[in-house]
């Protein structure tokens, strides 16, 4: 491996080494949301692992909580939930097994303050990882959500009930029939770009009035109607984005759907 240090980030040290490639707290408002919402959860077991390399700087990290305030909408109380994984900005960085230690650090941790296991949602498509490299820690999946959504454990207890997404999921979706819906949390930094300019253009080009709902609790975020959990777009109903994008695709999407 190369000369690499894995840093426990603390509501003290966050703004110096930041989060998710955001590094000016001066300049990036998404580095300063989560800022907050860190400090918030800090005392509650909110733990962020940064992988940052002498040379490299910045180039992963992994982010976890106990599951009782996992945002995602899951049931997870009692586990160790991992929220997101990431290994390398630059190429060299990547296939060393950094990803891989910082897992077995989460899975340590949970064993030592007794959960029943460690639990994350992965996903084939973009913002969440694959769920190859947990299967391959003994991982196994527990539950799904349209479209490809997975929910894995790890069990330390067999006997425990399995984690699983929230059930009022799909009749959460049922609460917004009509309109365009954003839903946001501040756990995610990349929920806040575009976030402006898509709202804008569904104004002046769609002649839309979207609603922005910000979700500033785990509770919020568990009653999501996206399996992402912090960050989703719904239009009459239909969730058109799990994930957040860009305002070029957001407007791709909408002029496909108003053909």
């Amino acid at each position: 491996m190369q000369d690499i240090s894995v840093i426990d980030l603390t509501p003290e040290n966050i703004a110096e080494y930041g989060v998710c490639g955001y590094k000016d707290i001066k300049k990036h408002v998404e580095l300063r949301r989560k800022i907050d919402w860190f400090t918030r959860y800090y005392p509650l077991g909110l733990r962020i692992k940064a992988l940052v390399s002498e040379e490299g700087g910045y180039q992963g990290m992994l982010e976890y909580i106990p599951g009782r305030y996992a945002h995602r909408p899951v049931d997870a109380d009692g586990y160790m939930f991992i929220h997101c994984i990431f290994v390398g900005f630059k190429k060299e960085f990547k296939g060393k097994g950094y990803a891989s230690l910082l897992i077995d650090a989460c899975i340590e941790e949970a064993k030592a303050a007794g959960m029943k296991g460690v639990a994350v949602v992965t996903r084939k498509g973009s913002f969440m990882a694959k769920k190859d490299i947990f299967v391959k820690k003994g991982f196994v999946p527990v539950d799904s959500a349209e479209p490809d959504f997975e929910l894995l454990a790890l069990k330390f207890d067999p006997d425990a009930a399995d984690p699983r997404f929230r059930p009022e999921m799909e009749k959460n979706r049922e609460k917004y029939p009509e309109g365009l819906v954003i839903f946001r949390s501040a756990q995610c930094p990349y929920s806040e770009k575009n976030v402006a300019a898509i709202m804008e253009s569904a104004e002046k080009k769609y002649g839309l009035t979207p609603r922005l709902i910000e979700m500033e609790s785990a509770e919020s975020v568990q009653n999501s109607p996206c399996p992402f959990g912090t960050f989703c777009i719904m239009y009459n109903g239909e969730v058109i984005s799990h994930h957040p994008i860009s305002n070029g695709r957001f407007e791709n999407i909408m002029d496909k759907m108003m053909k």
